[in-house]
């Protein structure tokens, strides 16, 4: 069953149900009701404030200081009306037709209208879903462009634009209203002072990225008052700032903070979307994270962290919306032009394009959608001051029609931008659709998450055979991945672990994942996970095993951080947090998914431990180059850049790297190999790894290198609070089993200078 052209419901009963407003002024085929006219309800005379014709520019709602400009665009709609409420947001005052339409979009100027009107729009056209339209002005919408939201979405089946259990499925028609289910718009005055904030520009060499939640960093800090916990004001009290700065970190990366929908299925399980990847409006703070009623507040967390030199990085999903599928709700972009929104099936636009397994995918081959995708990167980099961005699920947002394309519309924009160019832009470079998978392909300027760094280095501190090829190529930041095109080690950003899979002390405490809590028996998550339990399922008092994993964590951490390229750290990691071994809490707005700031001993011994390697990190140049290491002689300066060790100290062959059974590696990187494309001699420090992922100990010789005196060992994962230890070039050190060392060359003072 179809319906084309719809009007809006007839009568209120119809609109309000149970929840009828105090008064509704409705405008049907009246349009004096756009010019200034008034319309009776209920007895009573509505007087509609004044509209005159405004701008289609720009998009949303602006507050120019006399009023407010409505611009909305629809290529599709055949009538926009502008709803009205009262400041509670419970009553609908008055709904008035955008009398003007250009270039697709329709728009008025209110002068009567102030910062703090609560808004939504009801947009009519053809409700044809075979041909990809589903108009239904009895909904609600949420202005893809508003800046901020006003109440909470209550799951009801008037959201959806069919009726539900209805024998056409979302062929139907649904007369229901949404509104007393559906938050309200509300303009805003962007005025803010930001003082003394200036501009951070951390570069990337100096680059460590420390990815965490909002909620979830902040409910059980004993630092933050409760009633700013899970907020942005709880994430800015000084006491966590201050500790991330000890700590070493120069970029927090924030879990999706664009307000997002929880689940009608999650919320019927007694569950949340915690993690939020599931967009509701891209332009406004979550309205859960918000401890005022201003969003200033999160420019005022902007600022505290740029005035202890940490930028702030959001993590960002444009690839989909909360609109779900054919039998998703209707909220905001599918009922102002679901054709040109998402991408539908080309034989049969009824059904979505479902590259992100999320039922849609947002048209970013449209230029209307691109334009709203860089409008929003544009106002968070430039109005809330945000310094970068990690994209979810990216290869979408590089897809055309035939496939992925680094030279694509969006990739091409960000590109181009003189503001997001400058930005920090990191890729998820992967999707579920054809050809999804781009790790290394996206285009210069772009910094992509590198699952191959996760997945080797685990594979090689597991003890796994085979790994030394992959282990060397991860350590020297992924050369054969992001080498070309002049893209630099940074490029490749290594993580071991992240929010979506075990924590660090999961991943050395489980062989398999433990979801049940989920609510899906188990079923979600991923099954590989290159994680070993050491001997027991979960926690255990074994001292022996206790001790094992301890060492396996520090050595994954020194290994993430030691490496060239961009380390990134999961919250909680620098002290060993758990989720109890579930690995997909992305439901879990609890004390599995919130940090435990409760530490043990062992515990903060590791996050000692974290601090050294970042401080150790800063005072060796050469592991944050961002010139690619090759292994090759400089016939021009007569070193090696890089050079692979056997225990023995001679260099690896060709049959070395192919030998399953090894299980242990020296690597120098020697400080005074070219830094930059000019051919002289750098002045860093020189430094030496040693690498034992066997069970058994392992005799190093520690290489003989020129214009060296001895060997400072710095770090030992066997024994970490073990004294610095000099040796003499040439002698023996033992690296004990599972277990890395680090050493530093100290120069010889009578060689002279190069």
């Amino acid at each position: 069953m179809m319906r084309a052209n719809v009007e809006g419901p007839k009568g209120s009963d119809a609109i309000w149900g149970d929840q009828q407003p105090e008064a509704v002024a409705r405008h049907g085929a009246d349009e004096s009701m756009g010019s200034g006219g008034g319309t009776a309800v209920n007895g009573s005379l509505l007087e509609c404030s004044r509209i005159r014709e405004g701008l289609p520019y720009p998009l949303g709602a602006t507050w120019d200081g006399l009023g407010v400009n409505f611009a909305l665009f629809s290529a599709n709609a055949t009538r926009v009306e502008l709803c009205l409420f009262d400041d509670d947001g419970k009553t609908e005052l008055e709904r008035i037709a955008l009398p003007e339409y250009t270039d697709e979009v329709w728009h008025g100027y209110l002068p009567d209208a102030r910062p703090g009107q609560l808004y939504g729009y009801r947009v009519h056209g053809p409700y044809e879903p075979e041909a990809g339209h589903r108009f239904n002005p009895n909904k609600l919408l949420i202005d893809p462009y508003a800046k901020q939201l006003v109440g909470e979405l209550i799951w009801d089946d008037a959201l959806y634009g069919y009726t539900i259990g209805h024998e056409d499925g979302d062929l139907s028609f649904d007369e229901r209203d949404s509104a007393p289910f559906m938050p309200r718009c509300r303009v805003i005055d962007p005025a803010f002072t930001w003082g003394r904030s200036t501009e951070i520009l951390v570069p990337w060499s100096d680059t460590v990225i420390y990815e965490t939640h909002v909620r979830g960093y902040t409910m059980r800090h004993p630092g933050v008052p409760e009633e700013l916990r899970g907020t942005f004001s709880g994430l800015a009290v000084p006491e966590i700032i201050d500790y991330l700065g000890d700590l070493g970190i120069s970029s927090l990366e924030l879990m999706p903070i664009h307000a997002f929908v929880d689940d009608r299925h999650l919320q019927e399980k007694g569950l949340h979307n915690y993690w939020g990847y599931n967009t509701l409006a891209f332009f406004v703070p979550h309205p859960r994270y918000m401890a005022t009623e201003s969003i200033s507040e999160f420019k005022q967390m902007v600022a505290r962290y740029h005035a202890a030199g940490i930028e702030i990085l959001l993590d960002v999903v444009y690839n989909h919306t909360a609109e779900g599928n054919e039998l998703g709700p209707t909220l905001s972009f599918k009922g102002i032009d679901n054709a040109s929104y998402y991408r539908l099936m080309p034989e049969e636009p009824r059904y979505y394009i479902n590259d992100t397994g999320t039922g849609n995918t947002l048209n970013l081959s449209h230029p209307r959608v691109l334009q709203m995708v860089t409008d929003s990167l544009r106002y968070w980099a430039d109005e809330m001051r945000v310094d970068g961005f990690r994209f979810d699920l990216a290869t979408i947002l590089g897809r055309e029609a035939d496939g992925f394309d680094e030279g694509g519309g969006f990739l091409d924009s960000c590109r181009q931008d003189p503001l997001l160019s400058q930005c920090k832009l990191i890729a998820e470079p992967w999707d579920c659709g054809p050809g999804g998978y781009q790790v290394g392909k996206f285009p210069p300027g772009w910094a992509e998450w590198n699952d191959r760094f996760r997945d080797d280095m685990r594979a090689f501190w597991r003890g796994d055979a085979g790994q030394l090829p992959a282990f060397a190529n991860r350590l020297t930041a992924s050369a054969d991945l992001f080498d070309h095109r002049g893209r630099k080690a940074f490029s490749s950003i290594n993580f071991i672990t992240a929010h979506d899979g075990f924590t660090l002390r999961d991943l050395v405490s489980y062989n398999d994942k433990h979801n049940q809590a989920n609510g899906e028996e188990n079923r979600d998550g991923h099954d590989n996970n290159l994680s070993w339990n050491h001997g027991v399922e979960g926690e255990t008092d074994d001292a022996e095993i206790r001790e094992l994993r301890m060492r396996q964590m520090r050595n994954l951490l020194a290994t993430l951080i030691l490496s060239q390229g961009t380390p990134m750290l999961l919250a909680g990691d620098e002290f060993a947090r758990t989720q109890g071994g579930n690995n997909n809490a992305y439901c879990q707005d609890s004390e599995i998914g919130w940090v435990n700031w409760d530490l043990s001993d062992e515990g903060r011994d590791l996050r000692a431990f974290t601090r050294y390697l970042i401080r150790l990190r800063r005072q060796y140049p050469i592991l944050e180059r961002g010139r690619f290491m090759t292994g090759k002689l400089n016939e021009s300066l007569g070193i090696k850049d890089v050079s692979w060790l056997k225990p023995s100290a001679e260099e690896m062959r060709v049959d070395d790297w192919h030998d399953d059974k090894a299980r242990a590696i020296g690597v120098v990187l020697n400080g005074h190999a070219q830094p930059t494309g000019i051919c002289r001699f750098g002045s860093d420090i020189t430094v030496l790894l040693a690498l034992n992922a066997s069970d058994a100990d392992v005799m190093f010789v520690l290489p003989d290198v020129p214009g060296g005196s001895e060997w400072v060992r710095r770090v030992d994962t066997f024994d970490p609070a073990a004294d610095d230890i000099h040796c003499p070039l040439s002698s023996e050190y033992l690296v004990r089993p599972r277990s890395l060392s680090l050493f530093e060359l100290v120069e010889d003072a009578t060689a002279g200078a190069r």
